[in-house]
């Protein structure tokens, strides 16, 4: 049987557990009509580049099939019939992704840079103040008073 991916997005007001459940109905599709379900990954809220039918974000989860083309022909049906889910997208692979996705892996590497405390800009040391590691001079010392000349 071929191979596919299939990433599909839902509304954002829905809730994780309506997520899933739209997840195991969409799986329940793939096996009644002889595929498989190879992995899920659900990949979280995210921010969309641009507005889908009035929704800024969306829940991302990605599907690998090993399924008929007549079954995934049927759940992109019942996504077009569902109101909750804004877009899908299959793609037909040589070999299925064996791990963590991409997403899932920048979002490991994303927490890790985090618990370094890496920031925004990279892993800098922390260099001090404004003005680094310089001792602190108090005004009285090395300097004359300005009525003096010598």
């Amino acid at each position: 049987m071929p191979l596919y991916e299939h990433v599909y997005l839902a509304r954002q007001d829905l809730g994780a557990q309506q997520v899933e459940d739209l997840t195991k109905q969409f799986q329940g599709v793939i096996e009644q009509m002889g595929g498989k379900v190879a992995k899920v990954e659900y990949w979280g809220v995210k921010t969309l580049s641009f507005r889908i039918n009035k929704n800024r974000k969306a829940h991302f989860t990605l599907l690998n099939l090993d399924a008929p083309p007549a079954a995934v022909a049927e759940i992109e049906r019942q996504q077009r019939i569902n109101e909750d889910v804004l877009r899908y997208m299959t793609v037909r692979v040589e070999e299925l992704e064996e791990g963590p996705s991409a997403m899932m892996r920048k979002v490991d590497r994303d927490r890790e840079r985090d618990e370094r405390g890496g920031g925004r800009f990279g892993d800098r040391e922390d260099r001090g103040g404004r003005f680094g590691d310089r001792p602190r001079r108090d005004r009285d010392d090395d300097r004359r008073p300005r009525g003096d000349s010598e």
